[in-house]
């Protein structure tokens, strides 16, 4: 009966587990669709402003060339990791912490390398072993363009004042619930666009194109990050939505294997208890 007893303890556990996690699923599926829907609606802008922009700064020449624009020999570099603030969503977390190590591990050997961090998990393993200069995980709190753009006018000005040669952002890209790709951008310098692209482009302007250029950088840097934070935002809570949902099935399995194990285990008490009243019976007979 002891192992009976344990049994039903360990199906009833495992029982409570499958609604948690079943009901997480369903939060983060009803989150993800709202995410989602942001994203895929802000990705043309982006994209496009962003195209505009490089496209712009690879046809100004001499002391036209934006001070964002500035290529220096790269000695210092601030890396932007985007993570999340929790856990239970598989490997998203430590595949940002991998592809932040594999990027100062192989491509910035020797080089000063220090860490903004956006998300409270990548920002308690990243600071064990490296200079992290802000921790921004607050800003999931309220993710709004503003709060988004505060963050961004502070890493333009580390860039503009020779604090950093180079500003990249590592985060998890959105493709689909089940997918998600670890993407490194460059944020600042801005890349020009370079060859046919670039010729291709006939624009009329008004007023002067160095002016445009001005006004367009700081926007376009705070809609890159921005864009990069609601693109990790949605890998999020599709990577946890994908976890829960295996959590799920997997505590379905081990209930269904419990609940096997049980009831053999209870005819098998049932079967030897009928075996000891026939041979009692049988010896009160003799």
């Amino acid at each position: 009966m002891a192992n009976l007893k344990e049994l039903r303890s360990r199906i009833t556990s495992v029982s409570s587990t499958m609604q948690i996690t079943s009901a997480m699923k369903m939060v983060s599926a009803a989150k993800l669709n709202k995410a989602q829907m942001a994203i895929t609606a802000m990705r043309p802008y982006a994209d496009k402003l962003t195209e505009l922009l490089q496209s712009l700064s690879a046809s100004l020449e001499g002391d036209s060339v934006s001070s964002y624009a500035e290529q220096r020999e790269v000695n210092k570099v601030l890396v932007v990791a985007i993570a999340s603030n929790r856990g239970l969503a598989g490997a998203f977390n430590s595949n940002i912490v991998k592809g932040v190590r594999e990027l100062y591990e192989n491509k910035y050997v020797g080089k000063q390398v220090d860490f903004v961090t956006i998300g409270k998990k990548v920002n308690d393993i990243v600071s064990k072993t490296h200079t992290v200069i802000a921790n921004k995980s607050e800003v999931f709190d309220d993710l709004t363009f503003a709060n988004v753009a505060a963050i961004a006018e502070e890493l333009m000005e580390h860039f503009v004042n020779g604090s950093y040669d180079k500003i990249v952002i590592v985060y998890n890209k959105f493709r689909n619930a089940a997918s998600q790709d670890v993407t490194t951008e460059q944020f600042l310098p801005i890349v020009p666009v370079e060859g046919e692209k670039s010729a291709n482009l006939d624009y009329i302007f008004e007023p002067s194109k160095e002016e445009i250029v001005e006004q367009l950088i700081p926007k376009s840097l705070k809609t890159q990050l921005y864009k990069a934070i609601r693109d990790s935002f949605a890998s999020e809570h599709g990577a946890r939505m994908t976890a829960m949902h295996k959590a799920t099935d997997n505590a379905t399995e081990l209930r269904d294997a419990l609940k096997l194990s049980y009831n053999k285990a209870r005819q098998a008490s049932i079967t030897n208890e009928i075996l000891e009243i026939v041979g009692g019976a049988e010896a009160l007979n003799n």
